[in-house]
């Protein structure tokens, strides 16, 4: 259960399941499938600048660049000192630390472990209270910084 899900299938998704519609084109609908004008593949409000091949690959690699500020930028490395799961974290302020869990720190933590062998659902849990405090110890001894210096993703 690693794969790494199709960002463009989630926002339309998304999107369907909250009846988006934006005001330009309220009440219109993208062309389906047979009908003129749609495009197989491919969504998107902005141009796909097909005409423009280098100002394609411009936005194209822009997007990556944003892309992958956006999930890494000022996220450090952070090892439990109970089950040594490891993890991806930013302090963002005092009452607010981002966590990304991957799937075999998610199977491997031993506090979710305890959640699933009682039958419950580890996802409805907040965090883990052991992960809690080596995140806190990885602050302490200055491993990890308790506020973020990384620019926000929205500054670039």
């Amino acid at each position: 259960m690693s794969e790494t899900p199709d960002v463009d299938r989630v926002a339309r998704s998304m999107l369907l399941l909250h009846g988006h519609e934006d005001d330009e084109h309220h009440g219109e609908h993208a062309p389906g499938p047979g009908e003129p004008g749609h495009r197989s593949g491919s969504w998107g409000k902005a141009p796909d600048f097909a005409a423009d091949p280098d100002r394609a690959a411009a936005v194209r690699a822009a997007s990556l660049a944003d892309r992958e500020r956006y999930l890494n930028s000022g996220l450090a490395s952070v090892d439990c000192r109970f089950c040594h799961v490891s993890v991806r974290v930013k302090k963002l302020g005092p009452a607010h630390t981002s966590v990304q869990w991957s799937a075999e720190a998610t199977q491997r933590c031993a506090h979710f472990a305890e959640i699933r062998a009682t039958g419950g659902d580890p996802a409805r849990e907040r965090s883990c209270p052991r992960l809690a405090d080596s995140i806190r110890h990885a602050v302490a001894e200055g491993c990890l910084e308790e506020y973020s210096s990384a620019p926000s993703p929205g500054d670039g």
